[in-house]
This record gives structure tokens, sequence and C-alpha cells, in this order.
């Protein structure tokens, strides 16, 4: 039976390493806890969050990324990963506070 493709959009924070390599397509996967049932055709709206600091607190940078989720990898190949899931990630705009949808920073 076929997957069945939903619209589920998911706001999920990613630390300044690994969103800048999301950014530029270098990581066109995210590994998460499958706390949430990601399914296939699911979207994401991954905020880059800077985590605390001796000189700061926490927060929200203002960069974004939009992707779709194209495939959900749970087991296979002699894996099998319990609780967490690798989203195959498709179709990544990057947004920045302040610009319009597809302007670059």
């Amino acid at each position: 039976m076929p997957e069945t493709e939903s619209r589920t959009m998911h706001e999920l924070k990613v630390v300044p390493p690994y969103f800048d390599r999301l950014a530029d397509g270098t990581k066109p996967y995210e590994v998460r806890k499958d706390d949430r049932g990601f399914q296939r055709g699911d979207a994401l709206h991954l905020r880059e969050w800077q985590p605390a600091t001796d000189t700061g607190g926490s927060r929200y940078t203002g960069r974004s990324l939009y992707a779709t989720v194209g495939h959900v990898f749970r087991q296979g190949f002699g894996v099998d990963l319990g609780e967490y899931v690798v989203l195959g990630l498709v179709a990544v705009e990057v947004r920045s506070l302040g610009l319009a949808p597809g302007a670059s920073s």
C-alpha cells in the first residue's frame, strides 16, 4: 500500500553548525527523535537556535529553513534506529528574519 502524504507542519530548533549545513545543502537530512510521528510530505520549519552561553541566554537567531520530508528512514540495511528517524529533506528554502521568501541574506 502506498504511503499517504500528509501536510503536517513541524517547527523544530536547529543549532548553528547543523543549520549552516542544512542551509548550504551539504546536509540534506535531519535526525530526530520520532516523538511526532513524522511522515513523508510533512513540512518542517527549522529555526536556528543559539543555546545559552556564559555571555548570554538561549535565543532564536532569526534564520529559518522550510523543507518538505521526502523520505522517513526508520530501519533497514540491518539498522534499527529505535526511537529516532532520519528525515530526507527536499525543497529546502532558506529565510532570514525581515527578508521576503526567496530573498538571500
